[in-house]
């Protein structure tokens, strides 16, 4: 946890910039919310309410200050079949529980398996997912829909991000893009679609409701798989996300805090008639490129939703989608590590694997989980596979022929036990056999399995077997996972 000084610099220690950075935020999530309503089966309320709640609660009890979280894609996916099949309560109903399993995580500290995610999959998540980004616009500049206008705003949108801030950074250059864009197209009455078109903004504030649903184990056995699905996405989205903000702003933060952030956020947002969400990265790479680094950049983003749909919510229906495409463009843009395509050339070819496996797995089925996964598991082979390949078994034998060492060095664990089996000649058997483990260290039981094995066998034919340079933990495992009945003494040095 933040000491309490700390904790107040995350607030109050970049107030101007939190202030603009949090408002381009709540601009850009309007119609992401609204489109992400849509993908759940939901009313448009529905993920502008959860954006709110989201982003707010996080702000205040999540770990990664500068880092937004609302309603998402990758959790709305998972609920379709459950509204489609139960209805809206039964949704909110399962963001509660989703909430709760999350904290759970938290309190138990699994914030750690973050660690096994490689660099690779980092840069394959990033990518696939600035690809995502770009595609999701795609719809906005479909020429059966749009104007030919509409490319000429989307250009003229580009221009100003990327040309203003030449003139100045005071303010941020998407929020121009958005102000400037909207400004012309009400002065002008161009025909282009707008924020409005995508959907109705509610008009009444969020209030506080119990779902309704019978609370009974029928219940919890419908929700808890959907609530299973939705806690793990949107922690592993939004972990991986922290990952990236922390590397942007060379700092870090604890991934527990945010689990437990997440979950309450979540579990709040199901008492309003929201639905789960998790951090964005899109969003989160526009407050950071916007300046946004406190929590204040956050809750800002949170309540100047909550005015802009229910205060201004006309003002805000005239928007023109062609600025704030633009703004997104930019962020895909940004987001992608252009570095990694040159870098395919110099890095091992398993990194390049890996990343480029995560990348196609993400676009291909638009779940940025599976991608991970897929990431993860790769990584885990490939890594498996070179550490066997550091692994090796020599051996001598005495001037009279009676005894026969064999020198194991390496890591003994599945991956290397065929090469550990192969290395033993039995036709040989002398007198005495020693098997000197002193650089090597036995990690499971398949290897634990392979030397006892190698014991038997020698033992059948009449040779004396003795294991030597056993390390204490190699020693250890071995006599719990050994057979009680293995012959011969085993020595630990």
């Amino acid at each position: 946890m933040n000491s309490l000084s700390s904790y107040r610099h995350e607030w109050l220690g970049n107030i101007r910039a939190d202030l603009l950075s949090g408002l381009v935020v709540a601009l850009a999530l309007i119609p992401e919310a609204i489109a992400f309503s849509i993908i759940a089966g939901v009313d448009p309320k529905v993920g502008l309410y959860a954006s709110f709640s989201i982003a707010v609660i996080t702000a205040i009890a999540g770990g990664r200050p500068g880092m937004i979280s609302a309603a998402t894609a990758a959790t709305a996916v998972l609920m379709v079949t459950l509204v489609r099949d139960h209805g809206l309560q039964y949704l909110l109903a399962a963001t509660v529980l989703a909430g709760l399993i999350q904290i759970a995580m938290g309190l138990l500290r699994l914030g750690f398996v973050m660690r096994f995610v490689s660099k690779s999959v980092m840069t394959g998540f990033v990518n696939a997912l600035a690809i995502l980004i770009f595609m999701a616009q795609l719809p906005e500049l479909d020429p059966a829909r749009v104007t030919p206008l509409t490319y000429v705003l989307v250009a003229a949108g580009l221009a100003i991000i990327y040309l203003f801030p030449l003139l100045t950074r005071a303010i941020p250059s998407p929020l121009v893009t958005i102000v400037v864009l909207t400004a012309l197209s009400l002065a002008f009455g161009w025909d282009v679609r707008t924020v409005g078109d995508m959907g109705a903004l509610p008009d009444t504030l969020p209030v506080f409701l119990l779902p309704d649903v019978p609370l009974n184990l029928e219940t919890l056995t419908i929700i808890l798989p959907y609530s299973l699905a939705v806690a793990v996405v949107g922690l592993l989205e939004s972990l991986m996300t922290q990952n990236l903000v922390d590397e942007l702003t060379d700092t870090r933060t604890s991934r527990n805090q945010e689990c437990i952030g997440q979950g309450l956020a979540n579990t709040a947002t199901g008492f309003i008639g929201g639905m789960a969400g998790c951090a964005m990265i899109g969003q989160s790479m526009i407050n950071v490129r916007s300046g946004g680094r406190g929590r204040l950049s956050c809750f800002v983003a949170g309540v100047f939703l909550l005015i802009l749909v229910v205060g201004l919510g006309d003002l805000v229906a005239r928007i023109p989608m062609p600025a704030l495409v633009a703004v997104m463009i930019m962020v895909s843009v940004g987001t992608f590590s252009w570095t990694s395509i040159r870098d395919l050339r110099v890095h091992p070819r398993s990194s390049s694997v890996v990343m480029l496996a995560v990348v196609a797995a993400v676009v291909w089925t638009h779940n940025l989980a599976i991608g991970v996964l897929v990431g993860v598991l790769l990584s885990g082979i490939f890594f498996a596979a070179k550490i066997a390949r550091l692994f090796r078994v020599t051996s001598t034998l005495s001037p009279d022929g009676r005894l026969r060492t064999y020198r194991v060095e390496g890591q003994l664990f599945y991956g290397s036990v065929e090469d550990f089996a192969g290395a033993f000649d039995y036709r040989e058997m002398p007198q005495r056999v020693v098997i000197d483990v002193r650089a090597a260290h036995i990690w499971d039981i398949s290897s634990v399995q392979a030397l006892e094995s190698v014991v038997l066998k020698f033992r059948r034919g009449g040779t004396k077997v003795e294991i030597i340079g056993l390390n204490r933990a190699s020693a250890t495992i071995l006599d719990r996972l050994g057979a009680h009945d293995k012959p011969g003494r085993l020595t630990a040095h």
